[in-house]
């Protein structure tokens, strides 16, 4: 009896062991898995170069992704160019005398302000030599109109022209763009008091080097921000400017550019020769440690490869790559934060 006693309790404690060694290996495999999942609740970068970004964190950077194309573009070249108004909306308000100058009864238009063609912008109170003149020639002004009957009317207009003012108006519609003047200042014959600008007639002026491109272009834009702003063809000079040759674009669309006169910009012009490659959002454009060109591809929902390519421009806002394959998910937007994973 003792001996069976002694064999059950040796069984019971037995299997009550085996229970909790069981259940300290299923602890353990817990804990692993657990690490195994906190491992990857942020992105990390792996000893090949690929980095690791969970689904939460590609949201909460935002990253978007766009499939590579292989095709046919426009060979491209970027010149540099700048804004210019157009001669034909656009003017300037001379003094045709030398004089004081005084503002009209609603006073001088000032930069910004819209102004329609034959508006009254300033007096010229012309110069008539030292002081005293005027009131002499103004005294010879009312005897002539006095004897109006009997002087030759070229003698009175002529006196009469002596003592006016002469009156200063917008020749075009427009907007005043620049002035320097003050009441009371005077002014020089022929001397610049305002410059009047169209915002819809902007042209863009762009210098090229090449005459390669004189006949060979088929279509041009220029960007600000993130829109495109398609251009016209208008001319090329054919006289060598600083060793270049000036060309002339005209906003395609018509309407104002958000852009101001005399700012600089980049021209993308698309010749008639194509390039093969694969388009792609500027933006996906990023930098490595070796200063080289990559663009990072989606090799599976959570992991991205680095690909080194080289870059040909497009438009301004995508460029033809030669590096990827047909069909490759490149990261479009927020490539710079996956760039910056350690």
């Amino acid at each position: 009896m003792k001996s069976t006693y002694t064999k059950i309790l040796t069984v019971t404690i037995l299997l009550t062991a085996t229970s909790m060694v069981l259940a300290g290996g299923n602890h353990a495999e817990n804990n692993a898995t657990n690490e195994q999942t906190t491992s990857v609740v942020r992105p990390y970068r792996l000893s090949d170069g690929s980095v690791i970004i969970p689904k939460q964190t590609q949201r909460q950077l935002n990253i978007r992704t766009t499939r590579s194309v292989y095709g046919d573009y426009p060979k491209t070249v970027e010149l540099a160019g700048k804004i210019i108004p157009d001669p034909n909306y656009g003017g300037k308000v001379q003094s045709m005398i030398a004089g004081r100058i005084t503002p009209p009864p609603n006073g001088f238009p000032t930069p910004g302000e819209s102004v329609h063609k034959g508006q009254l912008l300033a007096y010229i109170t012309p110069d008539v030599g030292p002081k005293g003149m005027r009131s002499l020639a103004e005294s010879r002004l009312k005897r002539l109109q006095a004897l109006s009957d009997t002087v030759p009317r070229k003698t009175l207009e002529e006196a009469q022209a002596a003592v006016a003012n002469e009156e200063l108006r917008a020749s075009v519609d427009g907007i005043i763009s620049t002035t320097g003047i003050v009441s009371g200042q005077v002014v020089d014959a022929r001397q610049t008091i305002f410059e009047i600008t169209n915002a819809d007639r902007f042209m863009v002026e762009a210098i090229a080097y090449d005459t390669f491109l004189l006949d060979n272009i088929q279509s041009a834009n220029i960007t600000e921000g993130d829109r495109q702003i398609p251009l016209k063809l208008l001319g090329t000079a054919r006289n060598l400017r600083e060793q270049a040759l000036p060309i002339t674009f005209v906003a395609s669309e018509g309407g104002a550019l958000p852009l101001a006169i005399g700012q600089a910009v980049r021209i993308f012009v698309q010749t008639k020769q194509t390039q093969q490659g694969y388009q792609v959002p500027a933006s996906a454009l990023v930098k490595d440690s070796a200063n080289q060109s990559i663009i990072w591809v989606k090799e599976s929902p959570i992991k991205y490869l680095a690909r080194t390519v080289t870059i040909l421009p497009l438009d301004g806002t995508s460029v033809v790559v030669n590096g990827l394959e047909n069909g490759d998910i490149v990261v479009s937007q927020s490539a710079s934060l996956v760039n910056q994973i350690r």
